[in-house]
């Protein structure tokens, strides 16, 4: 039988709860109906345990699925536990405990509430792992109990002796069976209390009337009546919680029962029931929360806030070594030319400058940079050379002591560098001198971006460029609004017929045109044209009037072009500029440069073009916008807070390079609003460690930041044309974000390709948002989304998306162009160029999110038709009540409306999710698509599907919008019906609502409102036995209601 071993270490910063300021702590453990406890440390808030205790599992398989309850205690009179005090509480799934001992490593867990005003902090340390065989009986303390370490507490003869005694034998009659749970919930791991995902609770009436008599001291959860409440707690821990052990069998199918020692003890049955669930998700694709040592997280223990602004990040040591230049450098060929290049070498590692042929004073300026983790020698030689055919000549070196090196840290200002004399191999002193600076830093250094890396050292100096990390910026966007008017005095090139002529307008590689006008050389065409223009403005606007001869077939009459910098600005709803005629000059013409020559004649055209400064150009959907603030900076806010990205490591990642015999070149990329930053590439491993850290200013609360991880196909001279390789994508929402608080969590990468969903790896983050401007964030709330001209002139729906396609080419394009080049795959992936593709499977996503709003309104309804038929009679006396109440007082409706929200509200808190949002498998319909919709979301567009496969999709989309059209019929019905009331269609139903609403006028106006409110509130609410199963009068004379239906054909 396979053994569960839980090590205590120890604790750190305990709460005291005696008058002493201290505690006398112990932990307690619970796992699988068995607890174990450790022994007591008296009046130590730092205490430290060493001990193991040991479980029975009862199926290697069914660790997974199981919790492990690790509770500290503080042991108020030194008897045993028997009076005791809650220090804190850790819930760990049993998915992530290693199957091995050498697989383990200690861990610490935060010590998390009980309820909303537990008074808890410290951490405890644990070592998790399964064993097989049997241990040591020294080592091991049996299990006893749950129920009998109640009783004895209960009764006050619990003894710390029982530990020893025989291992305590499961006696739940009947194990869950493993197709009982095709899916798997998550409990959580660090706060008990805190659930992400609600409650599901399930009634389970009982008759028998020993089961009313008060229970021990297991404090289980009670619903409406006596019946125990079931719950399952869903979370995004760091693993994989189970349904704990399922009661003896019987003929209907148990809840899973989950006995909570760690909460109050239920006096009373709880006075609501709240049916708030998620749908389950395989364990690979949540999150796991981290507890890194960054000084973020370590400075809370009592340190100095203001300690570092580099604080999200792991610190990384680096060996900077900074080679400037060198002087008066001896000849070493025949000839009496010396190419010189420095070798940097530190162990295994060894760096090189570019060789500078013919020079004797050569100037290099290149740092390079050792990680102090992968230093070997305590000797650091920089060695001068001369570039040779052969073998390469040795000028002189210069040897430095690892130990020697001084250490900078930023804010201090760079290290400056000084001439030293070369040597020769003995270590004399040789002609020469180079200039150098060498230093211990971090990767906070401003040299760490330009730096040659060691893990870089097998890469060129023309591919070295790709590796670095660097910092982009969008292009600044506009939008260009072309009114096209009208044009005179058109000159078709047949003077035997008049022209059908219409306008194309051209901005760069965007084109639009106007509609033809028929037969005229006057034409009025009065068309409203958008473009994406972009700083700096170097294109130019070209007008050309063509003639519509035939299809496929048109003649130009005319061509002007007009400068994007000539044209002017509108900032908000201000008058736009006046209308211009424009001569339209012929094409051979207007190609010319610097034509000046005026004709006699010539024909023009009325436009007015000027710039949109006063919308947000949309580069991304605007479900994820990163940035919603106009063009002009003169209609900017200011910013509410500052958002701060710790880009710490990765692990598990897959092999993208199988076949070049290499790993994963891993680099990641971050975009919130205009500003792109890249991290440096790791070369050649499954689990980098970048730990660099950006910082965004935030101007809207409601926006989206987008991480991506890519592998690197340009590392070793690859062609041009290779694509990165997308690895996956993260995206947290900030208003999601608590303030000040730092989040840091492992991210599944998933990708969804081809052939299904697939997970690439982990990403681990650290974020932190900070507010500067309480006022101004609060304000945000209530002001429009996006800037007031796009609701004061809204662009047509028809438009947004080509003008989307274009702004997110136009920053493709102009970030493909910066040095290193951010990929045209990289950012069309990051802003989800496709993502308005169809696709049956995000069509079921939406729909099922649909069903998911529609099922609160469902239970709502349920919830009242169980109260109209008296399902629970004690719960309609009260409604009955409570609607008398505010019939009688009419002004407490809607206070008692919102008192309600506010107290769901408050319920709702300490439910509140403690983790940032993330890639949600089950809500995408990812996990379980057929390959076929795959196959269909990834063609391109036109199809290049056999035509075979394209008809059965079609027929396939046929039968999905024939039962959308039958629904959409029916809800077509039931509104003409409603029309047909008064419009005399069926002229004896119409005859009789007419007469039967004039009585109701004269009823209601001589009997009082609320004599009327109650009579019909009472006739809802009657009971069943006054109920009859046909439809009532009302239903049955809306359904004769005649509809269109039967006029179709």
């Amino acid at each position: 039988m396979s053994k569960l071993v839980v090590e205590v270490v120890d604790a750190y910063d305990l709460m005291p709860k005696d008058d002493q300021g201290s505690s006398s702590p112990f932990v307690e453990v619970e796992f699988d109906g068995q607890r174990q406890r450790t022994q007591t440390k008296h009046k130590d808030l730092n205490p430290s345990w060493h001990e193991s205790l040991v479980f029975d599992i009862s199926q290697s398989g069914d660790l997974e699925y199981k919790t492990i309850d690790v509770t500290v205690y503080n042991d108020r009179k030194g008897n045993h536990g028997h009076h005791r005090n809650f220090l804190g509480l850790v819930k760990i799934s049993g998915a992530s405990v290693p199957s091995s001992e050498s697989g383990s490593s200690v861990q610490h867990y935060p010590l998390d509430k009980r309820g909303i005003f537990s008074n808890i902090k410290g951490e405890i340390a644990l070592k998790l792992y399964q064993v097989c065989d049997e241990l040591p009986r020294e080592q091991v303390q049996r299990a006893v109990p749950a129920s009998v370490v109640a009783e004895n507490e209960e009764t006050g003869r619990f003894q710390e002796s029982q530990f020893n005694e025989t291992p305590f034998q499961v006696i739940n009659g009947g194990r869950v069976q493993e197709s009982q749970f095709q899916e798997t919930p998550f409990q959580e791991i660090n706060n008990v209390n805190n659930f992400d995902e609600e409650i599901k609770v399930e009634e389970k009436k009982k008759k028998k009337k020993k089961k009313k008599k008060k229970e021990p001291e297991v404090r289980t959860f009670h619903s409406i009546g006596k019946e125990p409440e079931v719950r399952t707690f869903h979370s995004v821990g760091t693993g994989t919680g189970g349904p704990p052990p399922a009661p003896p069998p019987m003929k209907e199918k148990p809840p899973a029962v989950e006995i909570r020692a760690d909460f109050a003890k239920a006096a009373a049955p709880a006075a609501s029931v709240m049916h708030m669930q998620m749908p389950r998700q395989n364990p690979d694709y949540l999150l796991v929360e981290t507890r890194p040592p960054v000084a973020a997280r370590l400075r809370y223990r009592g340190g100095d806030k203001t300690l570092t602004t580099y604080d999200l990040v792991e610190q990384m040591h680096y060996l900077y070594v900074n080679v400037v230049k060198a002087k008066d450098l001896p000849v070493m060929d025949m000839s009496g030319s010396l190419d010189p290049y420095v070798e940097v070498k530190l162990g295994n590692y060894k760096g090189r400058t570019k060789h500078l042929e013919k020079n004797q004073n050569p100037v290099w300026h290149q740092i390079f940079a050792f990680s102090k983790e992968r230093v070997q020698s305590n000797l650091l030689e920089v060695v001068v050379k001369d570039k040779d055919f052969g073998k390469d000549d040795f000028v002189g070196k210069i040897v430095f002591d690892v130990m020697e090196i001084p250490l900078r840290v930023p804010p201090d200002s760079p290290l400056a560098p000084q001439w030293y004399r070369l040597a020769d191999k003995k270590g004399d002193k040789v002609k020469g001198e180079i200039m150098l600076a060498v230093w211990m830093g971090t990767q906070a250094d401003e040299s760490f971006p330009e730096a040659w890396h060691s893990d870089a050292h097998n890469i060129s100096h023309s591919n070295l460029a790709n590796t670095r990390s660097k910092v982009y910026f969008s292009p600044k966007l506009y939008y260009l609004r072309v009114h096209v008017m009208e044009a005179q005095d058109l000159v078709p090139h047949d003077k035997g017929r008049l022209p059908d002529p219409y306008v194309k307008v051209r901005l760069g590689n965007q084109i639009r045109p106007t509609k033809v006008i028929q037969r005229t050389i006057h034409p009025v065409w009065d068309d409203q044209l958008m473009f994406v223009a972009s700083e700096p403005f170097e294109d130019y606007i070209i007008i050309s009037v063509e003639d519509r001869i035939g299809p496929g077939k048109d003649e130009i009459l005319g061509r002007a072009m007009i400068p994007v910098r000539e044209v002017p600005q509108r900032l908000e709803t201000g008058k736009p500029p006046d209308p211009r005629w424009f001569n339209l000059l012929k094409p051979s013409k207007a190609e010319e440069e610097g034509e000046k020559k005026k004709e006699k004649f010539s024909s023009k055209i009325l436009l007015l073009i000027f710039l949109e400064a006063g919308y947000h150009v949309l580069d991304e959907s605007t479900h994820f916008s990163s940035d919603l603030q106009p063009s002009s900076k003169f209609l900017r806010k200011q910013s509410i807070g500052i958002l701060e990205l710790g880009i710490l490591s990765a692990k598990n990642l897959q092999p993208m390079k199988m076949k070049d015999g290499k790993l994963t070149d891993a680099y990641c990329v971050a975009k919130y609003g205009n500003k792109w930053v890249r991290t440096r590439t790791i070369l050649d491993t499954l689990s980098p460690r970048w730990n660099e850290q950006y910082t965004w200013e935030v101007h809207d609360p409601c926006t989206v930041i987008t991480i991506g991880v890519f592998d690197n196909s340009h590392t070793n001279g690859s062609k041009d044309d290779a694509r990165d390789q997308r690895i996956g994508k993260v995206r947290v929402r900030l208003s999601t974000l608590e303030i000040d608080r730092v989040y840091t969590h492992y991210y599944p990468l998933l990708v969804l390709t081809p052939g299904g969903l697939k997970k690439n790896g982990e990403l681990q983050l650290a974020l932190r948002f900070t507010c500067t401007a309480w006022v101004n964030m609060v304000a945000q709330y209530g002001r429009p989304l996006l800037p007031k001209m796009h609701y004061v002139q809204p662009i047509p729906v028809m438009n947004i998306d080509w003008l989307r396609h274009q702004a997110m080419q136009i920053v493709a394009a102009r970030l493909q162009r910066a040095e290193p080049p951010l990929r045209r795959e990289v950012v069309e992936y990051m802003l989800d160029v496709d993502y308005h593709m169809w696709s049956l499977r995000r069509s079921k996503a939406n729909f099922n999110r649909i069903m998911s709003l529609l099922s609160g309104v469902t239970a709502i309804c349920k919830w009242f038709n169980d109260i109209c038929y008296w399902r629970n009679p004690i719960t309609t006396c009260l409604v009955h009540i409570l609607f008398l109440i505010l019939v009688c007082y009419p002004e407490l409706i809607l206070p008692t409306i919102f008192l309600y929200l506010f107290v769901i509200g408050i319920w709702n808190y300490r439910f509140r999710p403690r983790h940032p949002p993330h890639m949600d498998a089950r809500l995408s319909q990812a996990d379980h698509t057929h390959p076929d919709e795959l196959d269909e979301e990834f063609d391109s567009f036109p199809t290049s599907r056999p035509s075979d496969i394209v008809r059965m999709r079609y027929d396939r989309l046929r039968s999905v919008a024939g039962r959308v059209q039958t629904v959409v019929g029916d809800l077509a019905s039931q509104g003409e019906r409603a029309q047909a009331i008064l419009s005399w269609r069926d002229p004896r139903a119409t005859a009789i609502f007419i007469i039967f609403s004039l009585i109701w006028a004269v009823f209601i106006y001589v009997t009082p409102f609320q004599v009327v409110a109650v009579l019909f509130g009472l006739y809802w609410l009657r009971h069943p036995r006054f109920r009859s199963k046909l439809p009532s009068v009302p239903v049955n004379f809306f359904k004769r209601l005649p509809s269109k239906s039967d006029m179709l054909i």
